[in-house]
């Protein structure tokens, strides 16, 4: 027994021999295939983060050939050889100025922006962000305007009337000529249906509103007529709690609202 089993390991030992000397020769003499970057379709290399952007190595492992190998340590053993030394960086020029701010008057926001001159190649660095965004706050000179709130009565308020008394302070006022805002409801609050003339505004309901003399400031002009793109704000005066906002769409001057309309108080 002891003898067939020493037998039997010297038997195997040739050929144990054998195979070591064969696998140190054809590491030796042999030329491995070099595979990675090199070996893939065009192009080799890819930008930015591409997990499809992949190979195997010599060991055959999978190795990456995306310039985000390079953080993550997994880049096939060529990639500097077959991507970096032909590779072209993002280049981008210099900042365009801030835009005005989106909202004419309140909380809004700003932007700017660049281009880009050399786009990368070759798995060159991406481009850096080419728009940037901040807030502002518009104070522009229709800012007070807008926080003007309208006072409005139904069109049955007459004014306008010829004193029957010809008091001096009536007589001395100069008469200025009506002019005509068509305005577009935004909101309007719950109250506002309780009565039947302010119940006409409605979300999204076109309006005419009309400015006579009796309602003018010194500058010829009804406070919170409105302005365009703008929302402002208006108060029903013979109804409590009505109140909402508007938009102007568009005025005449030298005009009459037609009836079941509004009057600027």
């Amino acid at each position: 027994m002891y003898n067939m089993g020493a037998r039997g390991h010297a038997s195997r030992c040739p050929w144990l021999l054998l195979c070591a000397v064969f696998a140190f020769l054809a590491g030796r003499f042999i030329p491995q295939a070099e595979a990675g970057c090199a070996e893939r379709e065009n192009p080799n290399c890819c930008t930015g983060r591409n997990n499809e952007c992949h190979e195997l190595s010599r060991r055959r492992t999978v190795c990456y050939c995306d310039t985000y190998c390079t953080k993550t340590g997994d880049c096939c053993e060529d990639y500097q050889r077959v991507c970096q030394i032909s590779a072209i960086d993002c280049v981008v020029g210099p900042w365009a100025g801030w835009s005005e701010c989106s909202a004419p008057c309140g909380v809004g926001s700003k932007e700017r922006s660049r281009q880009v001159t050399v786009p990368p190649r070759n798995g060159g660095a991406p481009c850096p962000d080419l728009k940037q965004r901040r807030g502002c706050y518009g104070h522009g000179p229709l800012c007070s305007s807008a926080k003007e709130v309208a006072k409005i009565l139904p069109d049955s308020f007459k004014r306008n009337f010829k004193d029957p008394w010809r008091r001096p302070h009536m007589l001395m006022k100069e008469e200025m000529p009506s002019y005509c805002v068509q305005l577009r409801v935004k909101q309007a609050s719950a109250p506002c249906r309780l009565n039947m003339w302010s119940a006409q505004l409605v979300r999204e309901r076109s309006v005419c509103a009309e400015c006579q003399s009796d309602a003018m400031d010194s500058n010829q002009h009804c406070g919170g007529d409105g302005l365009e793109t703008i929302r402002t704000f208006w108060t029903a005066a013979s109804v409590p709690g009505c109140h909402g906002s508007w938009v102007r769409e568009s005025s005449s001057e030298n005009c009459r609202c037609p009836m079941h309309s509004l009057l600027f108080v």
